[in-house]
């Protein structure tokens, strides 16, 4: 194979520097499928992975970006044959097993998710890790009672970034009628409204001077994707017999409450992983996205080229960035 282009980032003399350069397929980490990419995305995760300290890469050099969908070149698994449509999202890609931000990429058989049909390869990257752990929250919360009441009063925080923003559009989609997007950015409210917010919050109103134990009892239903101190401000904020999915945390990993909610309320914290998410429960969740959660016609997203990816990390950093961001390769 000829070479072809990655964004790598490596470590010199102390200092985490990344470019876009060509590369060979031996630089690849191992694998028994090759992928030629057609589409990634850009996570608030992969804006870490370029920064010296991130907490996401620790082995250099390293090539970032935790999804890719695309088609097999060659596969050494009875599962996969090339021309094969295929997605790939979490486990150790872009972190410790060379990423999707590249024109090519071998991974592991056992981490390759067939295309659903229903989906393009450009689909499945409008979705990819932000639509997946969304999805693995509002399916959390079905199971704990939300499929029982359309009327449920829900709330999404961090609600203009990529997991919440989809995850909105899905509650919607579903039928769920009272969604409150709360977020620091005033600008993005008619969008969140379009997704379908039917209220819309501001940050900077919603958090208390000082947050009580117990305060009124306003949602019954939490997806939460910034943890710290707004997970700590929502908590006492939950009905009885609610629950809170929680997968993020761009507010902090501290969580500052009693035990009150919990014993006086019977709430419920529903902590959601999808980089591990075993790949039975994947192909359901991607089977969901595929059919009623699939928003992808209603979700908010650029698409950029591979050298683009800079200027978004930049945003994502600087909490600047509103909804999808997904690369396309040539």
């Amino acid at each position: 194979m000829e070479k072809f282009l990655a964004l790598v980032v490596e470590e010199i003399n102390g200092e985490i520097v990344f470019e876009i350069k060509q590369i060979s397929e031996k630089e690849l980490s191992e694998g028994e499928v090759l992928i030629k990419s057609d589409y990634s995305s850009i996570n608030y995760k992969d804006s870490l992975a370029v920064l010296k300290n991130g907490g996401v890469i620790r082995n250099y050099p390293m090539i970032p970006g935790i999804d890719v969908s695309g088609e097999v070149v060659s596969s050494q698994s009875d599962q996969f044959q090339p021309k094969d449509k295929v997605i790939v999202t979490s486990y150790g890609l872009g972190v410790a097993h060379t990423g999707g931000f590249s024109e090519y990429v071998r991974v592991p058989a056992s981490w390759v998710v067939s295309l659903p049909k229903q989906l393009s390869v450009k689909d499945a990257m409008i979705i990819g890790t932000a639509g997946f752990t969304a999805a693995l929250c509002v399916d959390g919360l079905e199971k704990h009672g939300l499929s029982e009441n359309k009327e449920a009063h829900i709330l999404v925080t961090g609600a203009s970034g990529g997991v919440a923003s989809l995850g909105i559009a899905m509650l919607n989609k579903l039928g769920y009628k009272n969604i409150t997007a709360l977020t620091r950015k005033k600008e993005s409210a008619a969008v969140l409204e379009k997704l379908g917010a039917s209220n819309v919050l501001l940050l900077d109103e919603f958090i208390p001077e000082k947050i009580r134990p117990l305060g009124k009892q306003e949602y019954d239903f939490v997806l939460d994707t910034v943890g710290g101190e707004t997970l700590s401000a929502v908590l006492p904020l939950i009905s009885y017999g609610g629950s809170a999915a929680i997968c993020g945390n761009a507010g902090g990993i501290n969580l500052k409450t009693t035990v009150l909610p919990f014993i006086l309320r019977g709430i419920n914290l529903l902590g959601i992983d999808s980089v591990n998410t075993d790949m039975k429960k994947r192909l359901t969740i991607w089977d969901r996205l595929a059919t009623d959660l699939n928003i992808t016609e209603q979700a908010l997203v650029a698409e950029i080229s591979l050298g683009q990816a800079p200027e978004i990390f930049t945003s994502l950093q600087k909490g600047q960035h509103i909804g999808r961001t997904i690369i396309k390769f040539d």
